[in-house]
């Protein structure tokens, strides 16, 4: 082969080298526009949730955080053996029977129920402030003695409030944690209530 020769060799094989690198390159350019779809356009920033917790105190005194997606725990770091929280000690220090200061149905005060209920705060001990949960008998449906409950035990807060005591947590039960049978008017009776504990 003469040097003119062989230089049209070298020509062919570059040429076809370079035929060679471009098609590899498509074919990668290709596969990865299929394995990142849009990775040629503006990327687009993913926002995360942003979870708020909310903290409620249960009737032993113990704090639980809440996430919005759930997620629950106690406040407190301290622990005993068996894994339980170490809670502020508390205790039902008033019972306040709804048929003697609510209207079936009705989460007003009157005038007069109003007047206690500021005289016995002023007079119970809590120095780490009240619970309120509000209760009910189980003749509706769930959802609105929940919703009833609630209510009341916000307007026994609101008297709580003008009584300048300090509240750690209101919350309502509707019928879930009867104190008696609900097979009878009695027991019924003593459903219905308001219970205000006073955390020591």
């Amino acid at each position: 082969m003469d040097l003119r020769e062989h230089g049209e060799e070298c020509a062919r094989m570059l040429a076809l080298s370079k035929s060679a690198c471009a098609a590899v390159a498509a074919m990668v350019l290709s596969v990865a526009t299929i394995l990142v779809p849009g990775a040629s356009a503006a990327q687009d920033t993913i926002k995360g949730e942003r979870y708020v917790p909310s903290i409620w105190v249960d009737p032993d005194g113990c704090e639980h955080w809440v996430l919005d997606d759930g997620a629950e725990g106690y406040m407190s770091p301290h622990l005993t053996r068996d894994g339980r929280p170490v809670c502020r000690r508390g205790k039902v220090c008033g019972i306040m029977p709804t048929d003697q200061y609510f209207a079936t149905n009705q989460s007003a005060i009157s005038a007069e129920g109003q007047r206690r209920l500021i005289d016995f705060f002023q007079r119970a001990k809590a120095p780490s402030g009240f619970i309120i949960t509000g209760h009910t008998d189980s003749r509706a449906s769930d959802e609105y003695n929940m919703a009833l409950s609630q209510r009341r035990a916000n307007a026994v807060a609101v008297v709580a409030k003008r009584a300048g005591v300090r509240l750690q947590d209101v919350r309502g039960y509707g019928e879930r944690q009867p104190r008696a049978s609900n097979d009878t008017a009695a027991g019924m009776a003593q459903n219905r209530r308001v219970e205000i504990i006073c955390l020591q």
